[in-house]
């Protein structure tokens, strides 16, 4: 049986030059904290790579700090922003008197940091969506309070692709002189990016998600920005991250770097091309299809649909018998039974929601894997309709 990957959003298969540089990289095993030739050799290569994080940001000035995801880059963006605010003479627990300002379709990383902040005592507000999940600038605006102290919003959603008016509210937040952080972990590598020209003081990435390894991520910050660690012991990444680092991951998230950088826009082009032909093909087949996300302002590979009279997880394990791999949303949340958060913000009805799928694009796929595809698709969802008690 042939397998077809469709899932590029919850994570990405190595591309073959970051495999040879883990495999290169093997002997480069000194601690980049030694000072000795060893640890020197790592050093090198781990500040190579953090100067490809500013150079894919196109940052001017920052510091980058070196994670294991982009789920700890968030929360060290949020949380140590409460411990800096205390001058670290305080713990999470005094966290009240603190406002926050993020949107309803947030990465769980992010929207779970939020709720745990807010049961220590921040006050958060959570501004809505509109139904292609976009946020209103003017809603940000509306929201600010003479204590808000971070706006978080996501560049792109992971579920529907939609992307947010990063430039606009980053404009408000710096008019304001409030931090803005911004969850970049699906946009990397895949949108033009400038963290000075969008007033971006604090951004997430993630390794995985552009065809390097799991295991590693990394957090921006603006120069002025002052965070305190999650981790506390050494003095490695800053003295923001604790522990000896990853350097065999941050080596091959520096190679993923640097071929998106040349190769990026190319591959983004290519994902959106197979995204629009996968969309035309079920729609010239099926009716009751629906595109949840915005029509134009969404990931290059993201496409998430809703089928009417059908259930979502039947028609992905259905396609997982025969080899096509796809989702139901967020992989960080396919655990959960109840409806998408994102879907739900966006209004769509329960059964709605239940019935989506996410099909998302990437490395090594092609025209054919699209043809393929969508044949079973089509074949599964007009099988599951025919089984279906429920009739349109």
């Amino acid at each position: 049986m042939e397998l077809i990957y469709l899932d590029h959003n919850a994570t990405t298969p190595l591309h073959p030059d970051v495999k040879q540089t883990i495999i290169d990289s093997l002997d480069v095993y000194g601690n980049a904290s030694s000072l000795h030739p060893f640890g020197f050799e790592a050093r090198t290569r781990v500040e190579a790579a953090r100067k490809r994080v500013l150079n894919i940001l196109n940052a001017t000035e920052g510091q980058v700090i070196f994670t294991s995801s982009g789920s700890e880059a968030n929360n060290l963006a949020l949380k140590g922003l409460v411990c800096a605010g205390r001058q670290c003479r305080h713990t999470l627990c005094n966290a009240q008197n603190f406002h926050y300002i993020t949107s309803q379709v947030e990465h769980p990383s992010v929207y779970q940091t939020f709720r745990c902040l807010k049961h220590l005592g921040a006050d958060v507000t959570y501004v809505p969506v509109d139904r292609y999940g976009m946020v209103d600038p003017d809603d940000i605006r509306a929201a600010i309070q003479p204590n808000t102290v971070l706006v978080s919003v996501m560049m792109g959603n992971n579920e529907v692709g939609t992307i947010q008016p990063i430039r606009e509210i980053g404009a408000i937040t710096r008019q304001e002189e409030i931090a803005f952080h911004v969850d970049a972990v699906q946009a990397v590598g895949k949108l033009p990016i400038s963290v000075d020209e969008m007033n971006i003081d604090l951004l997430s990435l993630s390794g995985h998600k552009l065809n390097a390894p799991k295991g590693i991520g990394a957090l921006y910050a603006r120069q002025a920005m002052t965070l305190c660690p999650l981790i506390h012991g050494g003095h490695q990444e800053l003295n923001l991250r604790a522990g000896t680092e990853n350097t065999l991951g941050i080596f091959a998230l520096g190679k993923a770097l640097e071929i998106a950088l040349t190769d990026g826009q190319a591959e983004a082009a290519h994902s959106k091309h197979l995204r629009d032909t996968m969309f035309r093909k079920l729609s010239e087949k099926l009716d009751g299809i629906h595109l949840n996300g915005h029509p134009e302002q969404r990931l290059p590979g993201t496409l998430n649909i809703s089928f009417d009279r059908i259930d979502g997880a039947a028609i992905l394990e259905m396609l997982a018998m025969q080899g096509i791999a796809v989702s139901s949303g967020s992989a960080c949340s396919s655990g959960e039974e109840s409806p998408s958060h994102v879907l739900t913000a966006m209004g769509l009805p329960p059964e709605a929601a239940r019935s989506a799928i996410r099909i998302s694009f990437g490395l090594g796929n092609t025209d054919d894997d699209v043809e393929k595809a969508a044949g079973l698709i089509v074949q599964t969802v007009s099988k599951l309709r025919a089984l279906s008690p429920i009739k349109g």
